[in-house]
């Protein structure tokens, strides 16, 4: 992989430049305070982005780069990759993806995998190299290189630790004794008493001690529970039902009440029929006794009449013949009695005539009794009309209103206890009745609740111990699991730590003698690494040294060698070589023979030069080696 072009809108101090980078070696000059690290973390921007985490810093990259006037916070990168492959990449730094661009200027942006965190991974995606491991090998930055020769036993550690782990920052000792000092103090053994598995496993003894003593009143509680849970069950639907009862009575006495009203038209039905009887009757007497009257009164009369007639006339005729027998006084008998006969006759006829008007009366008097019986006929068949309607009225409400009544408690009460209710005409017994029921059962969910708030504190001590246990027991599993984990990391750090010594860690010394003989002319030809030592150099006498032992420019040679020769393999590109100030404290020698060798051995990769001073670019070309140089 090559750059090939840098356009930096705005980043930190940099803005608006256009920077052309060649095959080969490549110096990027610019005095202190220039950019020239700016320029290193935009070229790192622009492939893994800027992260917005200070990750120990004062200030995070973000801020610290963010531009000084405000400007657009952008750049683009260009570059090739091993199979002629041309893409360029836009970046706002604002925003977390980039725009990705092949040959052809189509954006291809969604080809890569993205990372929710980090946003695009097309760099790693083409290269397999994160940004910690481009860091950690081919870009040597300037903060690695300022070291005094008290610091040198640290860069030496780095080396051990580059040597036999793979990363310099790693030390295979180092991660042992500490996963075992980890293990021990936050974890614990068998054969310690005070450390956090030990006192979990303490307690979850004492607590099933106290939880045996416990369990009964849970027993006792689930008892109580479901006595309780009838008792209010009984109840609720004993309420229901007199609920429903005490609706119904309201429903009957509204019933009985129009029904009362019902009974006075009834009543005035019967007083009318029994006055209707009562005229009836006196109308049939009174008939009966004028008949039977007038029958003897006038038989009476007739006897009566005829009698006297006789005796009159017999007396009359008696005197005139026997006493008188006077022709005149017999004729004026016979006048005499005719005259009483006509007398008797007129009388009769009069009493006739009175009898008429008697049964006139009589008449008059049964029309009255007619009408009036009559007028209480019509009067009783309009009450029994209204009397039928009504009471018709009466009984279609009751049916309605006890309809509404059933359908409210369908699905409260079972329809077979509702229908049953319904048919009830006396309710005040079972009103009386649930009342008791209801008395009677409150009072024993009351005694009962009073034997569950008894067990309630037992029960809550209970609670509290199985929590508490549930607690120590996922704690151990934690602690069990995290045990476990350090153990198959240790198992893990092993395995890798063997295969490393077996296949990488010579390989990697040996490149290391290689690179090490070129650029010290042959002054260290043999580096070696032991488990206990280190990292052992062969002196030109033959003699072996330890690499701590060595000057510190020499240590820095074997760093960068080290490094140079972890970055061959690490990517299936050739990746670009980045030096940040790397030869600051290098003398024009090991300057020279690096040069020379980096120019030899790196012919198909590109390599970086940031620098403050012309050295490396009069050593170049006095070594007649082609560069390209960039100032700032």
């Amino acid at each position: 992989m090559k750059i090939l072009d840098l356009k930096i809108n705005n980043f930190g101090k940099l803005t608006n430049k256009e920077i052309k980078l060649e095959d080969g070696i490549n110096i990027i000059y610019g005095e202190n305070e220039s950019g020239k690290s700016t320029l290193l973390k935009f070229i790192m921007g622009m492939v893994y982005g800027l992260s917005k985490n200070k990750n120990g810093k004062f200030i995070s990259d973000y801020e610290r780069y963010t531009p000084w006037d405000g400007g657009e916070f952008s750049g683009k990168i260009s570059y090739k990759l091993d199979n002629g492959e041309r893409y360029e990449v836009f970046r706002d730094f604002k925003k977390k993806n980039p725009n990705i661009y092949n040959e052809e200027l189509e954006d291809i942006s969604k080809n890569f995998n993205i990372d929710k965190t980090t946003g695009n991974k097309f760099f790693y995606d083409q290269t397999k190299v994160d940004e910690e491991l481009f860091l950690s090998t081919i870009c040597s930055v300037q903060e690695e290189t300022k070291l005094e020769e008290k610091e040198q036993s640290a860069l030496v550690q780095k080396l051990s630790n580059l040597v036999s782990t793979g990363e310099d920052n790693i030390s295979f000792s180092k991660i042992m004794t500490k996963l075992n000092k980890r293990q021990l103090e936050e974890i614990g053994t068998n054969r310690t008493t005070d450390r956090p598995i030990n006192i979990v496993t303490k307690r979850l003894e004492e607590i099933n001690n106290e939880k045996e003593d416990l369990l009964d009143f849970r027993n006792k509680q689930y008892y109580i529970e479901e006595k309780k849970q009838s008792l209010e069950e009984e109840i609720k639907n004993q309420e229901n039902e007199l609920n429903l009862l005490k609706e119904l009575k309201i429903i009957q006495e509204k019933r009985h009440l129009e029904k009362e009203k019902i009974k006075i038209n009834e009543d005035t039905i019967k007083e009318y029929n029994k006055k209707i009887e009562n005229l009836n009757s006196k109308n049939n007497e009174t008939k009966e006794e004028n008949s039977i009257k007038q029958v003897n009164k006038s038989k009476i009369n007739k006897e009566k009449i005829l009698i006297l007639a006789a005796i009159i006339f017999i007396l009359t005729s008696i005197i005139s013949i026997t006493v008188i027998k006077n022709d005149i006084l017999i004729a004026i008998s016979v006048v005499l009695g005719v005259v009483t006969l006509i007398t008797l006759g007129y009388t009769q006829y009069s009493k006739k005539l009175g009898s008429i008007k008697d049964e006139k009366l009589q008449n008059v008097n049964n029309l009255h009794i007619k009408n009036e019986i009559e007028i209480l006929n019509n009067s009783c068949k309009k009450l029994k009309k209204e009397t039928k309607i009504v009471n018709e009225k009466i009984e279609k409400e009751y049916k309605e209103e006890t309809e509404k009544l059933r359908n409210k408690y369908i699905g409260i009460i079972p329809i077979k206890v509702i229908d049953e209710i319904l048919l009830k005409e006396s309710l005040i017994y079972d009103i009386n009745v649930l009342q008791n029921k209801i008395s009677d059962n409150k009072i024993k969910l009351h005694s009962t609740k009073l034997d569950k708030d008894n067990i309630i504190p037992k029960l809550e001590n209970l609670s509290s111990l199985e929590e508490e246990y549930s607690e120590l027991e996922e704690q151990y599993m934690q602690l069990y699991n995290k045990n476990e984990q350090i153990n198959l990391v240790k198992q893990e750090i092993e395995k890798a730590y063997e295969i490393m010594k077996k296949d990488v860690t010579p390989k990697f010394t040996s490149n290391l003698s290689k690179i090490i003989e070129k650029i010290s002319t042959g002054k260290y030809k043999n580096v070696q690494f032991d488990e206990t030592q280190g990292m052992i150099v062969e002196t030109p006498n033959g003699n072996y040294m330890l690499a701590k032992n060595l000057s510190v420019g020499t240590i820095d040679q074997l760093y960068l060698s080290l490094r140079l020769s972890a970055g061959t393999d690490l990517s299936t590109e050739n990746l670009p070589i980045i030096l940040d100030e790397t030869f600051a404290y290098w003398d024009n020698k090991r300057l020279e023979n690096i040069l020379r060798y980096l120019n030899e051995e790196y012919k198909n990769r590109q390599i970086i030069l940031f620098t403050c001073t012309h050295r490396e670019k009069e050593l170049l070309t006095k070594l007649g080696i082609n560069f390209n140089i960039v100032n700032l």
